[in-house]
């Protein structure tokens, strides 16, 4: 029985984490990050690959957020990044759109 109750709960895990990248593939998308990121190479800005590998093992959630809504420059070259308002990607939306970045 507690085999049982320990599978349904890892399943019930499983799902719950899936939806939550599901949601942030579906904001980096619905939101237009596509437009100048790709998950594996450079476009207008930096690869999501090389965004993780830049800030792997760090805490950087709250400032990649503050960086998507504020924009700059300088970090991964030359190009500036627009601010991208609440208008454009909710901060929930936001929040696991960076969860997923950090873990390409």
């Amino acid at each position: 029985m507690k085999t049982l109750l320990s599978a349904a709960a890892l399943a019930a895990f499983a799902l719950t984490s899936g939806a939550a990248f599901a949601d942030g593939e579906a904001a980096l998308t619905k939101s237009g990050c596509m437009a100048c990121h790709a998950k594996d190479k450079k476009l207008v800005g930096p690869s999501f690959k090389d965004i993780a590998a830049k800030y792997k093992g760090q805490d950087v959630t709250a400032k990649l957020f503050d960086k998507v809504r504020k924009g700059g420059s300088g970090v991964f070259g030359p190009i500036p990044m627009s601010p991208n308002g609440p208008d454009k990607i909710a901060d929930q939306d936001l929040k696991d759109a960076i969860a997923v970045i950090l873990k390409s």
